[in-house]
């Protein structure tokens, strides 16, 4: 198979494979009739993609390089039914076939596992990983419980680092664009068939595309300062034993994310005036509240330490026994200004920190007419997501008060047209000159601990030569304890708390636990209708965790005690079949699914009895919901040098009409979700002669329209997205050189990235623009075996 052809294959279906085991990436010794047979091990064993009864596409690091690709919100464009939201690297928003995961809340459960080396770390708040010397990128799609655990509801994202090997090598790569990118990365490898290391790193820098007006804030907004490094270790004593200890550090010192206010003016003259998001931004942050927030500047400081032991030990001609073992622990603050204005109105930090703890084995057998695996899991994690809260108390009133029509003084409004803010002395005239500023601070904290054991066992028959029977299913027994805290005092001007709504628990931390047990099933069946062309159909079973949800409430008596709310499990049953073929120089794959849901949770903002929002979020039900989709890819290898991909997918879902359980949820589409996503593109790897070739990679993307909130709004939507995409150059001297020139968003297309956002619940929706056009050329050297 020639090299782009082989980077072609891995668009199509191909299937995933769960860390440690490695895909056998390469033709068919046995299989001649198709170049674009690919050999991997998703069900434990090693297998033609085409012959694993379950939708998977996947990506390996030379493809993402080959793309232009920087991070996995990118990456999800060319995979049908994913899209990936990266608001922050503190808050990414994961969807896969239009179903969202992305609380930050610590006693809520993810919907989608992400892995990375074979280990969850789903949480959100912790999840976000640099795609850095990756030697693939997996997705799986539709719940598969028993075979990448219990959070994978709607499907898993599996990233895998590159191993250690033989020999010695090496790679650097230095790049410069628009908005002074930086790029310095690349990797060291040594080592024998016996003990190999390989440490490799990224750096990257960017100045923020939107500009902050505001003179008290000294970096542009979304400015981008991230380093990564990992180092592996890999111990092969024998044939039959492999070790691999792989270590990761990672860090962000990223600009303020850019909430900028549709109500509130930024400065006069502005184009488009007040809701302009694609224009400069005026977010002052309220430096005065910083002992509060943590800092007086806009923006994330987050850390992430990662560590993974796994072991392979193959025992028998037929058996193998694997333990896959990881520690996580991440410390993020973000700094936001959430009213998207120069007011100190509503200013806000987040603190989210974490630990996880995993530990799996698993016994895998390949015999001639029957394969199995089984084994446990034990996993736990603590966290807690800590909200300050910030503001000036006149402004914050009069602000408030001139959103609904009634202003605390009269013809004052809370920022001019020029974008100055008046406001700010309410204080003054409030208290009649006694006071021109009264700092107010409050604090809310939720955390959350799950204990999580199951066993599962996996078992396919091959019943006849043509048809394979599969079944599996994971037992579950789960602890989850939910905290909450709070301090809330009472205003100076108000005599109230100033977010109405909150409550006040003095500190006092309330607590609630309770164990759940829930068992997850998968059928599936295989087909071959011949050499190169199979029929699959799967029904499964998916879950999200129930919610042991705790607030606080005022009683009748007027004392403040616990608020807890159990949110029951959200289900959902995936019904599932399709075609996959690789064939010569074509490979494709056609799926069709079905899923129905019952308690579908959404992430709503809290109201008090008043209707008033209480600048968190909760958890509630929405019941009864269904999603029916296609998905389609194809890869074809026109010559040694051209090849061409496309891709598809379309989505019909939501929560179901006519909902008397959570009527104003009724007919909604999901968050995230578009009904069409494709792309296309093609690959040109033609050589030049004396080591040298040229290669090229453009392609195209687009994206229907989406919604950024549930219940809908047009106001908070964004309408069809085309990008055009590119990466050129040429590599001489048989590879050891390479220059290579990138665009991504060629024509500069305004879209958001989201909407509505905590300013949303106050009434002034804050709208975050996407990634403009960014350009720049890249130098990769490498050296060694």
């Amino acid at each position: 198979m020639t090299f782009p052809a082989l980077r072609s294959a891995l668009l199509a279906s191909i299937a995933l494979v769960p860390a440690p085991l490695m895909a056998q990436e390469v033709a068919a010794a046995d299989q001649p009739a198709s170049s674009t047979t690919i050999i991997v091990t998703s069900q434990k064993i090693e297998q033609r993609a085409q012959d694993v009864p379950i939708t998977i596409s996947a990506v390996t690091g030379d493809r993402i390089e080959e793309l232009g690709v920087s991070d996995l919100d990118e990456l999800s464009n060319y995979v049908p039914g994913l899209n990936i939201q990266e608001q922050s690297a503190n808050n990414p928003g994961i969807v896969i076939r239009g179903i969202t995961s992305d609380s930050g809340s610590s006693q809520q459960g993810p919907r989608v596992t992400l892995y990375y080396n074979g280990v969850d770390i789903s949480r959100s708040r912790g999840s976000y990983q640099a795609i850095y010397d990756l030697e693939r990128v997996e997705v799986i799609k539709g719940p598969q419980a028993t075979l990448f655990g219990t959070a994978s509801a709607v499907g898993a994202i599996s990233l895998v680092s590159a191993r250690p090997r033989a020999g010695f090598s090496g790679e650097i790569t230095g790049g410069y664009g628009n908005f002074d990118q930086t790029l310095l990365g690349g990797y060291l490898n040594a080592g024998s068939d016996v003990l190999a290391g390989r440490i490799a790193f990224e750096w990257r820098q960017r100045d923020g595309y939107v500009e902050n007006l505001n003179p008290g804030q000294d970096e542009e907004l979304y400015a981008q300062d991230q380093f990564g490094v990992r180092a592996s270790l890999r111990y092969t004593p024998s044939m039959d034993l492999t070790i691999d200890l792989i270590g990761t550090y990672d860090q962000q010192r990223n600009g303020g994310t850019p909430f900028i206010s549709g109500t509130l003016p930024a400065f006069a003259g502005a184009p488009g005036g007040p809701g302009n998001a694609f224009e400069d931004a005026n977010l002052g942050g309220y430096p005065a509240g910083a002992a509060s927030l943590g800092d007086d500047q806009l923006g994330l400081d987050r850390e992430v330490y990662d560590l993974n032991l796994t072991a392979a030990y193959e025992f028998g001609d037929n058996w193998t026994f694997t333990t896959v073992n990881g520690y996580r622990e991440f410390d993020s603050a973000e700094v936001f200004d959430a009213d998207g204005s120069a007011a100190p109105f509503l200013e806000f930090a987040e603190i989210a920190q974490g630990h996880q703890f995993s530990h799996e084995g698993r016994f895998s057998y390949a015999g001639s007419a029957l394969r199995a695996s089984f084994g446990w899991n034990f996993f736990t994690e603590d966290g807690l997501q800590n909200v300050p809260f910030a503001t000036e108390e006149g402004t914050f009133l009069q602000c408030l008060t001139s959103l609904f029509g009634a202003p605390l003084i009269a013809g004052i409004p809370c920022v001019a047209p020029d974008g100055s803010v008046p406001a700010t002395g309410v204080t003054a005239l409030a208290t009649n000159g006694a006071a021109n500023e009264i700092p107010y601070a409050s604090v809310f904290e939720n955390q959350g601990r799950n204990e999580a054991y199951s066993v599962f066992a996996d078992v396919t028959w091959l019943a006849t030569d043509s048809l394979e029977l599969t079944a599996g299913a994971r037992l579950l027994e789960e602890n989850r304890k939910s905290a909450y805290r709070s301090n809330v005092p009472d205003a100076v001007l108000s005599g109230a708390p100033l977010i109405p709504g909150q409550i006040d628990t003095g500190g006092r931390l309330f607590s609630a636990e309770d164990s759940f047990s829930a068992l997850l099933p998968r059928f599936n069946a295989l087909y071959r209708i011949s050499n190169d062309a199979n029929v699959f159909a799967t029904v499964s079973k998916g879950r999200r965790s129930p919610v042991v949800q705790m607030g606080a409430r005022v009683d009748d008596a007027g004392n403040v005690v616990p608020n807890r709310q159990d949110i029951p499990e959200e289900t959902v049953w995936n019904y599932e079949a399709g075609l996959k073929l690789a064939t010569g120089r074509v490979s494709g794959s056609l799926g069709v699914y079905y899923q129905v849901y019952d308690n579908f949770q959404v992430s709503v903002e809290e109201l008090d009895a008043n209707g008033n929002p209480t600048g968190s979020f909760v958890t509630r039900s929405a019941g009864a919901a269904s999603n029916l989709g296609v998905e389609a890819e194809i890869a074809v290898e026109a010559t040694d040098w051209l090849s061409f991909f496309g891709n598809v997918g379309y989505i019909d879902g939501g929560i179901d009409e006519d909902n008397s359980f959570a009527p104003e949820f009724s007919g909604a589409r999901f968050r995230l979700q578009p009904e069409w996503q494709a792309a296309a593109g093609f690959t040109v790897d033609y050589p030049l002669g004396g080591g040298a070739r040229l290669f090229a990679a453009p392609s195209i993307t687009h994206r229907s329209r989406i919604y950024f909130e549930v219940p809908n709004s047009e106001l908070t939507s964004q309408g069809p997205v085309t990008l055009v995409n590119a990466r050129a150059g040429v590599s001489f001297a048989d590879d050891r050189y390479e220059i290579a020139g990138f665009i991504r968003n060629a024509f500069n297309e305004d879209y958001l990235l989201d909407a509505g956002n905590t300013g949303g619940a106050f009434g002034i929706p804050t709208f975050i623009p996407a990634e403009p056009r960014f350009f720049g050329v890249q130098l990769t050297a490498r050296f060694g075996d």
